[in-house]
């Protein structure tokens, strides 16, 4: 599993959206006091182009939480597909534990992968312990029998406001199941994703 010492570190590097936890109005007004305070200064780092593609590369990394070699290996695989950028989205979205957090299983993608790992998770009625274990479409993703009445969640399936999360249309949850289903494909759309593949493509074709 990827260690991650100091989040809000990397975040005011990368920006807030890598982690679930520095999506805050707080951390917003602190990078906005931030940013006042260097308006004047010098430019920081990432103003060549290698440091552009090495801060996309390293914000898709942290997003999904991803150690350097996985996310080496599947931009390396999806370099032989029509659109790469597509296919290397696809598979990271498509990854158990982040489809885990997307259907709103967990509530970061680190505890998506912790629910994976730890045996709670079933793909089509079998236990699965493989975070990187590509789910497709049909496939149903299920909290197990024997993991249900765990404290990891409980209240799921009451209907709060502040726990709601948009679901993607490649999703059908059944929450009240603690259920849910692979319907489609999900699309690589640069302006709703927030990430910017190609740069980080090249990266990679450096």
């Amino acid at each position: 599993m990827l260690l991650i010492k100091s989040k809000f570190k990397i975040a005011k590097r990368l920006g807030a959206a890598v982690f679930e936890k520095t999506q805050t109005q707080k951390f917003a007004l602190s990078e906005a006091r931030s940013a006042m305070s260097k308006r004047g200064g010098r430019g920081g780092r990432g103003g060549s182009d290698y440091g552009r593609q090495l801060l996309e590369k390293q914000r898709v990394r942290f997003t999904y939480g991803l150690s350097e070699g996985q996310l080496s290996k599947y931009a390396q695989a999806a370099f032989a597909e029509k659109d790469p950028s597509a296919s290397l989205y696809k598979t990271l979205e498509t990854r158990a534990d982040n489809a885990v957090y997307r259907a709103g299983f967990s509530s970061t993608r680190r505890a998506g992968r912790q629910a994976v790992s730890h045996g709670h998770i079933t793909i089509n009625g079998k236990r699965i312990t493989t975070p990187s274990y590509q789910v497709k479409k049909g496939d149903v993703i299920a909290i197990s029998e024997g993991s249900r009445r765990s404290p990891l969640f409980a209240g799921l399936t009451e209907e709060k406001e502040e726990n709601t999360r948009a679901i993607p249309s490649w999703l059908s949850v059944d929450l009240p199941n603690l259920k849910a289903e692979v319907g489609g494909v999900p699309q690589y759309n640069p302006a709703e994703v927030g990430l910017d593949y190609p740069t980080v493509f090249e990266f990679y074709s450096r």
